[in-house]
């Protein structure tokens, strides 16, 4: 973690990820704009060592290089240490956390982007995504049920079996590429239910003894209930998929303190 808090002790590289926040997918062209005073190739070296710390993360789209925040090291750095440190680190996080908080790069519309390093197999990972046993220990005690063929149904159910997310296979490519449609099912959002399917894309790269996990939700009609509600709620599901594979041990995440 020393590289997300090297990352965040420069107040350029803070405004750079308070501007991804407000309007993510930027070019360099577009965020040198919010660092006048800053050459391009200062700007590039802020961005390299943001991109080095997992904080943000980039898409090529044609000629140009888009970026997206990566809100997953945040999130585990609050997990970890807030209720050790909670009056300094809030201090000095709190601003951050609460901006940050909150597939196909050719497809435009919103999207949410994350990135996360899990010390596993390609072969584990993908049993983590797509097997029941190991869902219902990270993913809000959901149990996911498919055959994983192109086309076929996907449920997350409760400990009830009743539906709490719905979909369909759209892509499987094991244990590499996964892509789904992704329509909330959650009884008590009615707001949520309205909204089209939007698409959730998983990608597994082995990177020696780890694999890096890329997570693409995107292709919403515009910010949707969904958009706006998923933004936080892929943390602790990437988070507690981290620590079940890395520990043997599902994530206990306890409320917030008032």
């Amino acid at each position: 973690m020393d590289d997300v808090f090297k990352a965040l002790a420069d107040e350029s590289r803070r405004r750079l990820l308070d501007k991804l926040f407000k309007r993510d997918g930027q070019t360099l062209g577009e965020l040198e704009a919010h660092l006048p005073g800053m050459t391009r190739f200062g700007v590039m070296k802020h961005l390299g060592v943001l991109e080095d710390a997992g904080l943000i993360t980039t898409r090529k789209v044609g000629r140009e290089k888009l970026h997206y925040l990566n809100p997953v090291p945040i999130r585990r750095v609050f997990d970890r240490w807030t209720s050790k440190y909670a009056k300094p680190f809030t201090r000095a996080l709190a601003d951050l956390k609460h901006n940050l908080e909150g597939a196909d790069m050719s497809t435009p519309g919103p999207r949410h982007i994350y990135e996360i390093f899990i010390r596993t197999t390609p072969q584990k990972l993908w049993d983590a995504i797509t097997k029941p046993e190991f869902t219902r220990q990270y993913f809000y005690g959901s149990r996911v049920e498919s055959d994983w063929r192109v086309g076929s149904p996907v449920v997350h159910t409760d400990a009830e079996g009743k539906p709490m997310l719905e979909g369909r296979v759209l892509e499987v490519d094991p244990p590499w590429r996964l892509v789904t449609t992704f329509a909330s099912r959650y009884n008590h959002s009615a707001e949520l239910q309205k909204d089209p399917p939007s698409r959730v894309t998983w990608e597994i790269e082995r990177r020696g003894d780890a694999c890096k996990l890329t997570l693409v939700h995107d292709d919403f009609d515009h910010e949707t209930a969904t958009y706006k509600s998923v933004r936080s709620g892929w943390n602790p599901v990437l988070s507690g998929l981290k620590t079940l594979l890395e520990t043997g041990q599902p994530l206990v995440i306890a409320p917030a303190a008032v």
